[in-house]
């Protein structure tokens, strides 16, 4: 086990590292993929060592598609990236309305599967005292379930409206992170 963490450890400090150590952004572009699918792909496979829950638990099978979504994000995006550096697609707005779908792809996907996801040191939403007691997880992820899919559609709302995009998301995933959290230290406290 604490060979594969150290394995996703390496591989995501070589993606990294390798987006300051060339000037070609084609190299730097295709290292950074690979290290990350690498990293990604250890994981996938060991999840059931890295979690202690075994392969036919069914939240496995939640853990599995939370991996899936983020390959499948990291993909899409790495081909996007492609896309636009060969002048095949171009952007208007500088990517804003791609960086929102991605943002609120995120949001909406967590808000379905937060509640669902188990008890895990690894995947979720990993604060001190989340991965420090499995009640304050479950709140912590119920909450998260409730508040992605209202800061979603507000976030798909305000994209175009508000002059400051970066700003806006920024604003949008501190609430994101912020609610919960923040919630959930308060009965992580009144448990303790």
């Amino acid at each position: 086990m604490n060979k594969t963490r150290g394995l996703i450890i390496v591989l995501s400090l070589l993606a990294l590292a390798s987006s300051f150590a060339f000037e070609n952004k084609w190299v730097t572009l295709s290292l950074m993929t690979i290290c990350t699918l690498a990293a990604v792909a250890t994981l996938y496979r060991h999840l059931g060592d890295l979690t202690d829950i075994s392969s036919d638990n069914p939240k496995m099978n939640t853990l599995k598609t939370v991996t899936i979504f983020n390959i499948s994000i990291l993909v899409g995006c790495v081909i996007f990236a492609i896309l636009t550096g060969t002048d095949v697609i171009r952007l208007d707005n500088d990517g804003k309305y791609f960086a929102a779908a991605i943002v609120a792809a995120v949001l909406l996907f967590t808000g379905n599967i937060a509640p669902k996801l188990p008890f895990s040191k690894h995947t979720g939403l990993r604060l001190p005292w989340t991965v420090a007691d499995e009640g304050t997880w479950i709140v912590a992820h119920r909450i998260l379930g409730y508040v992605s899919i209202p800061l979603a559609l507000i976030y798909l709302a305000g994209v175009s409206a508000i002059p400051d995009f970066k700003l806006w998301t920024l604003m949008i995933i501190a609430l994101w992170v912020g609610i919960p959290g923040g919630l959930s230290y308060v009965f992580f406290g009144k448990r303790k």
